[in-house]
């Protein structure tokens, strides 16, 4: 899964993939003082529940390298199946054939968390939702129920999960779907009381077929459509483990080639029906995707310079032990750091996560103000 030559491949289709032209002129864009980031897509625990305490994951891990950070769980939890590994216990998905399964406690075990803080450890956590099944009519139920039993904490809901390769079809139960109803009462829900989604779709399925158009796309689009108040983050681009970066290929038959994934990214950018969706560039197989040859550096600094208020910096980490481990995505970027202007490169790591958790923060606060008693 993770061997050298295919991500250089793979990578190299991220070269045509974020964008075309040459980067600009590069600066030096790494902070000389102040945060290194803010951390829009962080797991404080794993697929079975267990994790980093968030009192040090603020004072030790982030200390004075990441200023802000969403917090999240996982929503899903690993079955440990005596039948399928015996005495081995799974803390992963792909360590297990056993199903998947909603963990709705997740939320209230990161409320309990944050409300131990000290008030200056809280300004810099923005705790997300995610304990419900985006499949279920009665999941926004969920949602405004935790909201009404922990005012004050949360920001956002997410990162939750519609279609991802290897995860989707190990669920136990109705598998969701982006024209599935539920999903458009979550995402009304959202809009309503100002909440910040953060969502992880696949655009494609895995090893799909070079050249053909990513099978959910016009879905995903016309399901950010039917939202446009409402903030969506769209996790990883839609990128995932082996759902990488299309190439342009002519279509049999004819000279007309298909889109690349840079055009389809860019065509969504420049899409005034879209203005209220962004792109988070996190995980390391993303990085790994953007950096794996000059071309692709090249392509991933002029995309990120020419739209940096459309883009957001996250780890994806995963209950990190340490502050090494927490700032090891951060630095596979840096060499598209180091040739980012300034006004991008803050834009990216910074701006971006304040400007739009900030604003959640005054709406979700407002709408429990008018609605919790």
């Amino acid at each position: 899964m993770r061997d050298h030559h295919r991500h250089r491949c793979l990578g190299v289709a991220l070269a045509a993939a974020l964008v075309a032209g040459a980067a600009g002129p590069a600066s030096a864009a790494q902070p000389t003082d102040g945060p290194l980031f803010h951390d829009a897509h962080f797991h404080l625990t794993n697929y079975v529940q267990k994790g980093t305490d968030m009192g040090k994951y603020v004072d030790q891990i982030m200390g004075d390298k990441v200023g802000r950070s969403t917090v999240f769980g996982i929503p899903l939890q690993q079955t440990w199946s005596y039948g399928n590994s015996g005495e081995f216990a799974p803390t992963y998905y792909l360590q297990s054939d056993a199903p998947l399964y909603y963990y709705s406690f997740t939320d209230a075990w990161i409320a309990s968390q944050y409300l131990k803080l000290k008030p200056e450890q809280r300004k810099r956590l923005d705790p997300m939702i995610t304990g419900f099944n985006p499949a279920d009519m009665y999941a926004v139920d969920h949602i405004r129920r935790v909201l009404e039993t922990y005012p004050g904490v949360f920001t956002g809901i997410g990162e939750f999960t519609i279609h991802k390769e290897f995860v989707s079809s190990k669920v136990a139960g109705e598998i969701a779907s982006l024209t599935d109803p539920a999903l458009d009462r979550i995402l009304d829900f959202a809009g309503e009381a100002g909440l910040v989604v953060i969502l992880h779709s696949d655009i494609d399925m895995p090893f799909a077929k070079a050249g053909a158009e990513p099978v959910f796309l016009n879905q995903m689009k016309e399901l950010l459509r039917r939202h446009p108040k409402t903030t969506i983050i769209w996790a990883h681009i839609g990128l995932g483990r082996v759902v990488h970066p299309v190439q342009s290929q002519a279509t049999a038959g004819t000279t007309e080639r298909n889109p690349t994934y840079r055009a389809l990214v860019e065509a969504m950018v420049n899409d005034p029906t879209l203005s209220h969706v962004y792109f988070d560039i996190s995980w390391d197989e993303v990085a790994k995707y953007a950096v794996s040859s000059p071309e692709s550096i090249a392509n991933t600094v002029a995309m990120l310079n020419k739209y940096p208020d459309r883009f957001l910096f996250g780890t994806d980490n995963v209950a990190p032990a340490d502050q090494a481990a927490q700032l090891r995505v951060y630095d596979l970027w840096d060499p598209i750091w180091r040739q980012l202007t300034p006004e991008a490169s803050h834009t990216v790591r910074l701006g971006n996560y304040e400007r739009l958790f900030d604003a959640a923060r005054v709406k979700v606060r407002a709408w429990e103000a008018a609605n919790v008693k």
